[in-house]
């Protein structure tokens, strides 16, 4: 599903990523950990095309994003691959439902298929009675719901998480975390998480380590018995 070689990146004289290999599958979900400044949040972002490697090349879907120009790279990842941040990015003048309807816009669907889909993914996150509300009606784990949903709205066969859960309290971390699995079996997508969340990172199909700008191990936590 995702497929990166050969990885670099620098901002100035600092190179955050150094030969970055890593392949990732459909339906797998996987889990990026390592110290601040490891280079964890700058390989989701040329994952998601939001920033471009200086070297390497990037496949999503057998896709090479790096053959398309700048509407096709916008249309791509507005259809492809699905966001969701530590502190939601929800706008706070709309409602929960014209948030996660504004990708599907922007992809060109008619209101009425827009509205359907926001309503059944607001249903399916268990928020169908606060679809009027707008975000500063809502408690942290309901907006987060909502970024999820707004994430999925265009059906996208990758999304990419940086950090998650990193703002939410105990109880809403969990159900979040349980979300994402039953998402992947529900929906069929991959899912990249950046967290310093150890419990998140237990429950994934595969951890990746990172140090220094390069991975330095690959964990399969999910398939060890937990002691």
């Amino acid at each position: 599903m995702i497929e990166l070689r050969g990885i670099t990146k620098s901002f100035g004289s600092l190179q955050v990523l150094k030969d970055i290999d890593l392949d990732i599958g459909h339906k797998e979900i996987v889990s990026i950990v390592g110290p601040s400044g490891a280079g964890k949040t700058t390989l989701l972002q040329i994952m998601g095309t939001l920033d471009k490697p200086d070297n390497g090349t990037l496949h999503i879907d057998r896709v090479d994003v790096e053959r398309l120009n700048e509407n096709e790279l916008a249309r791509f990842r507005n259809l492809h691959i699905g966001f969701v941040f530590q502190f939601h990015q929800l706008l706070p003048e709309f409602t929960a439902l014209e948030n996660v309807m504004i990708p599907a816009y922007i992809a060109g669907l008619k209101q009425k298929q827009a509205e359907a889909r926001a309503h059944e993914l607001l249903d399916f996150m268990g928020l169908a009675d606060r679809a009027t509300h707008k975000p500063n009606e809502l408690s942290g784990g309901e907006k987060q719901r909502v970024a999820v949903a707004r994430a999925l709205v265009n059906h996208p066969a990758v999304v990419l998480a940086d950090e998650p859960s990193g703002s939410l309290d105990t109880q809403n971390k969990a159900e979040l975390h349980q979300l994402f699995f039953h998402l992947r079996d529900t929906f069929d997508q991959t899912f990249v998480i950046v967290t310093h969340d150890e419990e998140l990172a237990r429950l994934t199909d595969r951890t990746i380590h990172m140090v220094d700008g390069r991975i330095e191990q690959t964990t399969h936590p999910a398939s060890q018995p937990q002691t």
